[in-house]
């Protein structure tokens, strides 16, 4: 069901225009229309039909004189003609849009409209928007009748499931005249623009994960660069998810109920996520590319290392680096992370690791842990990953996440065959698979710690690895 129309034929004072250069960045965007261009006539089916009765009658009882069809003709101009004169001109109608500026891919809005009678007369209205297929709007058209100073207010939702900018533009309007015969249109452009975020579908399982009282307290061992040792805050009650070897033995005997060791949190520490964005990232896993599985991990890795106190930024790559977001701490830094990535379009060319590698290590100078997410592509990792492995390895900690195709998983499976074909694909499955064994074995033997996680799980997987990585006191 489309959402109601609303529509008021009480005169209202005009909305003030606003112009597109002076609009202060903000939540929502709310422009007026820009100057029409020329309208022009349009017949309705209502002309179409008079005009094929008419026909029907010259030819019935005219006895086909020439003089009655001229005369039917003349007649059907001067009310196209007369219609055209009275209807109400596309340029006295108002229309803005009033839409948020920035949108989560895959979440729904509300697109605004409000079209606002101009004219002393009534005016039937129909305004069409032109937005881009990808939005997924639920209607791109309203129409309504308006008296003389009235206002329509109408409302569609968005669902984009493409990240970007797209610019908002072209609406036409269309009025019909008060015979019917015949509507007036004309577009105009309604400046404005609409920024598509990343989707994050890993979000709220991120935040419930750190609302565990057990996780806010990972990462606690104060461990220093260079020489070791913890520092110590606060003695509290025994968790059943804390480790034995953590009871402080003296202070159990002392109050009669089993106390912990709790040390301070290290904060500040640096986490630089690499995020692959060459042709190895472009295929579709569950019908989602995996370099927005990738996003989903980057912006889960944000959200975690953020709110545990630590520094994170991300480079994304493939034949060279194509957006970098300088580490740094706070909740701003989910929002910087994903503005840094809405624009990235997968590139169809080898990605280049050791380029980017040594761009970041040169860049964050720190001892950090770098999480590169890209796939396990045994050519690939032979070829390009493993040689330029070191560049991090021999001074920072390294974390290689993929995630798993389980389509091929399923082909490997294998079952009964009816076509010689099944079989075959069954074998270049299970063949795929050894390779990527190969990948992950050659990878952690060269020092890294490898996830390959299963479509929906990369996201969780990389913060588990995270924490735990914080709670050995490892980074």
């Amino acid at each position: 069901m489309e959402p109601p129309l609303t529509s008021s034929s009480t005169a209202s004072s005009p909305p003030s225009r606003l112009r597109a250069d002076r609009v202060s960045p903000g939540p929502s965007v709310n422009l007026h229309v820009t100057k029409s261009r020329v309208a022009y006539p349009v017949p309705t089916v209502w002309f179409a039909a008079l005009a094929a009765l008419s026909g029907l009658a010259f030819f019935a009882w005219s006895g086909r004189s020439w003089a009655a069809l001229v005369v039917v003709e003349v007649g059907l101009l001067c009310v196209l003609l007369i219609d055209t004169l009275v209807c109400v001109a596309p340029r006295r109608i108002e229309v803005l849009r009033d839409v948020p500026q920035t949108v989560t891919m895959g979440e729904q809005v509300t697109l605004h409209w409000q079209v606002d009678n101009g004219s002393r007369r009534l005016a039937r209205v129909t305004v069409t928007d032109a937005l881009w297929p990808s939005l997924q709007a639920d209607r791109r058209r309203v129409s309504a009748s308006l008296h003389s100073g009235g206002r329509l207010k109408a409302q569609t939702h968005l669902r984009p499931t493409r990240r970007g900018i797209f610019p908002l533009q072209d609406v036409t309007v269309r009025v019909e005249g008060p015979l019917r015969m015949v509507s007036r249109q004309a577009s105009r452009g309604v400046p404005g623009v609409l920024q598509v975020m990343p989707a994050y579908p890993s979000r709220e399982e991120v935040q419930r994960r750190m609302r565990v009282p057990r996780v806010l307290e990972v990462g606690s061992r104060s461990i220093r660069t260079s020489g070791g040792g913890k520092e110590f805050d606060q003695l509290r009650d025994f968790r059943p998810d804390d480790e034995f070897r953590r009871i402080d033995w003296a202070a159990t005997v002392r109050l009669q109920r089993p106390i912990v060791k709790q040390y301070r949190t290290e904060r500040n520490q640096n986490v630089v996520v690499l995020l692959d964005n060459g042709r190895v990232m472009a295929g579709t896993v569950g019908g989602v590319p995996r370099v927005e599985h990738g996003m989903d991990a980057v912006l889960a890795m944000v959200h975690a290392a953020t709110r545990v106190g630590d520094r994170v930024g991300m480079v994304a790559f493939d034949r060279q680096v194509r957006s970098v977001l300088v580490p740094a701490a706070g909740k701003g830094q989910l929002g910087r992370a994903a503005a840094a990535m809405f624009m990235l379009e997968p590139d169809y060319s080898e990605s280049a690791y050791r380029d980017a590698f040594n761009f970041a290590a040169a860049k964050f100078r720190r001892r950090s842990l770098y999480i590169v997410i890209t796939d396990l592509v045994e050519a690939a990792v032979e070829q390009a990953l493993l040689p330029a492995l070191p560049i991090l390895t021999r001074r920072h900690l390294v974390v290689i996440a993929a995630v798993q195709d389980p389509a091929v998983q399923a082909w490997a499976a294998g079952g009964a065959h009816e076509w010689a074909g099944d079989a075959f694909r069954e074998a270049a499955a299970v063949n795929q698979l050894h390779q990527r064994s190969r990948a992950v074995a050659r990878l952690r033997a060269a020092g890294a710690t490898v996830i390959d996680a299963a479509p929906g799980r990369l996201a969780m997987e990389l913060v588990d690895a995270y924490l735990e990585i914080k709670a050995s006191g490892r980074l």
